[in-house]
C-alpha cells in the first residue's frame, strides 16, 4: 500500500487489525495495542486461554481491557476530515486522487468486485469483516462479461448504423434521382404546353389573318358597292330625267334602244366560298380541341384500366369470349354455370374487377347492330314497362346458327319462340355488386344501374319511371369514366371525345362493369 498524504497516513493509524475497518469504541490490552470493543470481546469469547494479541502475540487478560477515550476522539476526527475530503471539489483533491478512482473509504486503489453486494473494493475493504466471507473476484475477471456484452451491443449498434447509413444513403440516391426525374418532367411539361401553346398560337394567328382578309375583302366589296351603288341612282335619277322629257317628243324619238342600268351582287361568289370554307374550318376547330381536352383530361385524372367479363355472371344465352374481352348474343341457352350469380333471365353480365375507390376509364365497341324501325318501337315500349318474354318471331332462321364462343360438350336450348318483338338494343355502364340478378330488372340508378341504352333510335338514359333520349344517333364507341370517390359516372363519344352524359350518386360496395345485350348480330368488345 501507497501513504500519499498525511491523512492516509493517519488512517492507517486507526485502523482496527481484527476488523481492519475504523476502530468503533477502541479499548487497549496489556501489550498496549488498540482493538474495537466488539473485536477483542469477540475473539476472547471464541479463543481459549491464554489470550494473545493479534499484532504481537503478547499474553493479556481480559479483565485487565479498558476504553481508550482519547483514541476514540481521535478516529472521529480522522473520519470527519476524511468526509470533508470526499465533499471537496475535485480540482482541490490530492493529485495522485485525481489520476484515478481510489476507494472513497481508505483511499486505496480499487481492486476487487463484490458479488454479493455487487459493490467495488480495496484490499482494505476486501478484508473487512463486511466482505471477508463475500466472493470477491479482481475487477477485470468481473468486468470481463459486462465488456462481452457492451462489445457485443457495440457490434450490434454498428451494424445498425451501417445499415441506417447504408439506407439512408439509397435513400437520399433515390429521392435525388426522383427529384432531378421530377424536374425534368417539369420542364418536358413546360416545354410541351410551351409547343401546343405555340402551335395553337400560330394557327390562331393563321385563322385570325384569314378571317382579317375576308373581312378587309368584304369591307373593299362593301365599299366599292356602297359606292357603285350611289353612281347608278345619280345615273337613273338623271336619265329619269331624260325619260321624262323624252315622252314629250315625237314616236321617232322614244323608239331609240335605251340604255341597261347597273345590278350587281353585294357579294361575289369567291368571298363566299371563302367565308364557307372558313366556317368549316372553325369547325375542325372547335371539334379537335374538344376532342384534345377529352383525351387530355382522360389521360391525366383517369386511369386506363383493362376489363375482363366474369363469364360465371353472364346470362345463358351470352357468350363470352375465352379472353374475357367481347360477348355476343348466341340466342341458344347453355347450363355451363348454374351459380346463383348469374343473371337470369336478363342477358346481362358483370366484370371481373370491382372498384372502391380511384378513378378508371374504359371503353365499349358496339359491332354489327342492325335494328329495324319496329325493333326501336318496340324498344321504347319496353322501356315504358311493356315488357314481354324472350322470344321473336323474326329470329325463327337464326336460331340453328350461331358464331358464338362456346364449348362442343355444352348443353344447349333454343330460344323460346313466342308472339311478339323483343326490342334490339345494349346496355353499357356500371352495376353494384349486390344488384338483384333475377328475374326482369329496371336499370335505374335506384336498383343499382348507370347505363346507356344503345339502339339504332339513338341514346338514352336509364332512368325512373321512364328512360329519355339525349342522342338522335348511336355512337360506335362508348368511353366510360368511373369517379367512384366523387360520385360520377361519365359517359363520352370515344372517337370524338363528345360528352354524352355523366351521372351523380354515392356510390357503396363494389362497382362493376355492366354489359347488357339481345340483339343476335351485334358485339360488344371492352377496350383495352
Amino acid at each position: 500500500m501507497a501513504a500519499a498524504s498525511p491523512l492516509r497516513e493517519l488512517e492507517g493509524e486507526v485502523l482496527c487489525s481484527i476488523c481492519l475497518d475504523y476502530l468503533r469504541d477502541p479499548v487497549a490490552v496489556d501489550c498496549g495495542h488498540v482493538f474495537c470493543h466488539h473485536c477483542i470481546i469477540r475473539l476472547c469469547e471464541c479463543t481459549r486461554q491464554p489470550l494473545h494479541c493479534s499484532l504481537c502475540k503478547a499474553i493479556f487478560k481480559k479483565e485487565n481491557i479498558r476504553h481508550v477515550w482519547q483514541m476514540a476522539s481521535l478516529v472521529e476526527n480522522i473520519w470527519r476530515m476524511k468526509v470533508d475530503e470526499e465533499r471537496a471539489p475535485r480540482e482541490d483533491r490530492p493529485l495522485e486522487q485525481n489520476a484515478e478512482k481510489l476507494c472513497g473509504l481508505h483511499l486505496e486503489k480499487l481492486h476487487y468486485y463484490c458479488k454479493d453486494d455487487q459493490q467495488i473494493l480495496c484490499v482494505m475493504c476486501r478484508e473487512s469483516r463486511e466482505h471477508r466471507h463475500h466472493a470477491a473476484v479482481l475487477l477485470e475477471k468481473a468486468a470481463q462479461p459486462f465488456r462481452g456484452k457492451i462489445l457485443n451491443h457495440l457490434k450490434s449498434l454498428k451494424g445498425d448504423r451501417d445499415r441506417i447509413e447504408k439506407f439512408q444513403s439509397t435513400g437520399e440516391d433515390e429521392l435525388e434521382a426522383l427529384l432531378t426525374k421530377f424536374q425534368n418532367h417539369r420542364q418536358d411539361i413546360v416545354s410541351v404546353f410551351e409547343q401546343g401553346h405555340q402551335f395553337l398560337r400560330e394557327r390562331e394567328q393563321c385563322l385570325l389573318e384569314l378571317l382579317e382578309g375576308i373581312e378587309q375583302e368584304l369591307a373593299e366589296g362593301r365599299n366599292s358597292y356602297v359606292t357603285k351603288g350611289s353612281e347608278e341612282v345619280l345615273r337613273l335619277g338623271t336619265l329619269i330625267s331624260e325619260l321624262e322629257k323624252k315622252s314629250q317628243q315625237p314616236a321617232i324619238e322614244l323608239l331609240y334602244p335605251r340604255k341597261k342600268f347597273w345590278i350587281e351582287k353585294p357579294i361575289s361568289a369567291a368571298v363566299k366560298k371563302r367565308a364557307e370554307e372558313f366556317a368549316d374550318k372553325l369547325l375542325s376547330l372547335e371539334k379537335g380541341i374538344r376532342g384534345f381536352n377529352g383525351k387530355l383530361r382522360r389521360d391525366l385524372e383517369y386511369k386506363t384500366s383493362e376489363i375482363i367479363l366474369n363469364s360465371q355472371t353472364a346470362n345463358g344465352y351470352l357468350s363470352v369470349s375465352p379472353n374475357g374481352k367481347s360477348m355476343i348474343f348466341t340466342g341458344l341457352w347453355t347450363n355451363k354455370y348454374q351459380q346463383g350469380q348469374r343473371f337470369d333471365p336478363e342477358p346481362g353480365v358483370l366484370g371481373s374487377k370491382g372498384f372502391t375507390w380511384g378513378k378508371v376509364y374504359w371503353e365499349v365497341k358496339v359491332d354489327r347492330i342492325w335494328w329495324g324501325a319496329e325493333e326501336e318501337e318496340a324498344a321504347m315500349k319496353y322501356w315504358g314497362g311493356a315488357r314481354g318474354v324472350f322470344g321473336t318471331s323474326d329470329l325463327g332462321g337464326l336460331m340453328g346458327t350461331t358464331d358464338g364462343y362456346r364449348n362442343e360438350n355444352e348443353e344447349l336450348e333454343e330460344w323460346p319462340q313466342e308472339n311478339g318483338i323483343w326490342p334490339k338494343f345494349c346496355l353499357v355502364g356500371v352495376a353494384r355488386e349486390s344488384v338483384v340478378r333475377r328475374g326482369f330488372l329496371n336499370f335505374s340508378p335506384e336498383e343499382g344501374f348507370w347505363t346507356l341504352q344503345l339502339c339504332s333510335a339513338g341514346v338514352c338514359i336509364g332512368t325512373s319511371p321512364e328512360p329519355f333520349q339525349i342522342l338522335s344517333y348511336c355512337p360506335r364507341q362508348i368511353g366510360v369514366a368511373l369517379d367512384y370517390d366523387g360520385g360520377k359516372v361519365t359517359f363520352t363519344n370515344a372517337r370524338t371525345q363528345e360528352f354524352i352524359y355523366e351521372f351523380s350518386s354515392s356510390f357503396s360496395g363494389r362497382i362493376f362493369p355492366f354489359l347488357w345485350l339481345n340483339c343476335m348480330r351485334s358485339r360488344l368488345t371492352l377496350r383495352p
